[in-house]
């Protein structure tokens, strides 16, 4: 083979070449070192898969600690759940041990390793996959359109029809019986009696948007309810609520239609909207660029071929790492 033939390691070799990584980032004994010095040089791509792991810890490891972190808190609240006990059942990780910890699980575990789905969907009556568009009916007959990766449970026993939206994003078509419908998202609700709406969790609460009808939205219990009507939306949390204002409600909810529509919006958003059509993580390093704003309308079928448009026009840099990972930075 030709000195200078780059060779492809296979995910098997990748996956091994993070674990020597872990392993040697952890004061490893002489036998340690000989057995990595063996495998390293009984196959060229052995060189060429740690080689990439090592630039893929140089570039994630704060994200990575991050993610660590955050799965391990969740895997805690699903063990609360589950009756456990609060004991320091799962740890947090630092450093160096958190970036491999993550990915290794990350990776070995596929596209199940988000333990924040495990607990959103615990409760859950109705779910959809990362990248499905999953249109359910009620027992009212009204019908309810999963964006990808959402969740919701669903009450009908207490005189009124209650939703929760656990996670992601859920558009209603709501059939009029003359009961109250109630869509309970984080601390907030949306109250109608027929009409057509969306209501998207954010990082700090919920935003809803009318395409037909009208919808009362609070933004806690105690808050005053505001009326939406058709083209109008309103996002609150903690508590309080922002002014609504007119929106392109078709554009808005044109993700029902396979597309992502965006009118200076943040790098940061548009990506936030890609995970839940990506089957593994998408992870950006660099802030400044998560602040610059993207107008366009995108597939939503294809997070991968949208990032490769959105980098020809911003220039950052992507890497896409053992099939479940990109970096942006």
């Amino acid at each position: 083979m030709n000195n200078f033939e780059r060779v492809t390691p296979t995910p098997a070799q990748e996956q091994q070449a993070l674990a020597w990584l872990s392993l040697l980032h952890d004061q490893p004994g002489s036998a340690d070192q000989a057995a990595f010095s063996h495998w390293l040089q009984a196959d060229p791509a052995h060189a060429e898969a740690y080689s990439q792991a090592q630039v893929l810890w140089e570039l994630s490891e704060g994200p990575a600690r991050t993610l660590a972190d955050e799965d391990a808190l969740a895997l805690q609240g699903y063990l609360n759940a589950m009756g456990k006990s609060r004991r320091s059942t799962v740890g947090r990780w630092s450093g160096a041990l958190a970036m491999a910890a993550c990915l290794l699980l990350m990776i070995s575990l596929g596209t199940g390793w988000q333990p924040s789905r495990w607990i959103d969907d615990l409760g859950a009556d109705f779910v959809s996959a990362p990248g499905e568009i999953r249109t359910v009916t009620l027992a009212d007959q009204s019908q309810v359109t999963l964006d990808a990766d959402s969740a919701i449970a669903v009450d009908f026993s207490r005189g009124e029809r209650h939703v929760q939206l656990r996670r992601g994003t859920v558009f209603f078509s709501v059939t009029h019986t003359g009961q109250p419908f109630v869509v309970d998202a984080e601390k907030g609700q949306a109250r109608v009696l027929g009409t057509q709406f969306e209501v998207r969790l954010q990082p700090r609460g919920a935003q809803v948007t009318v395409l037909s009808g009208r919808v009362g939205v609070t933004a806690d219990k105690n808050a005053e309810q505001q009326i939406l009507t058709a083209g109008q939306q309103v996002a609150y949390g903690e508590g309080s609520a922002e002014k609504l204002h007119a929106v392109d409600s078709e554009a808005q909810l044109a993700w029902r239609q396979g597309w992502l529509n965006y009118y200076k919006a943040t790098l940061a958003d548009v990506v936030q909207d890609l995970r839940r059509y990506y089957p593994g993580r998408i992870v950006m390093l660099n802030d400044e660029l998560a602040a610059r704003r993207v107008s366009g309308s995108f597939p939503s079928r294809n997070p991968q071929a949208v990032l490769s448009s959105l980098q020809g026009v911003l220039g950052f840099e992507q890497h896409q790492v053992l099939g479940h990972l990109i970096i942006l930075r």
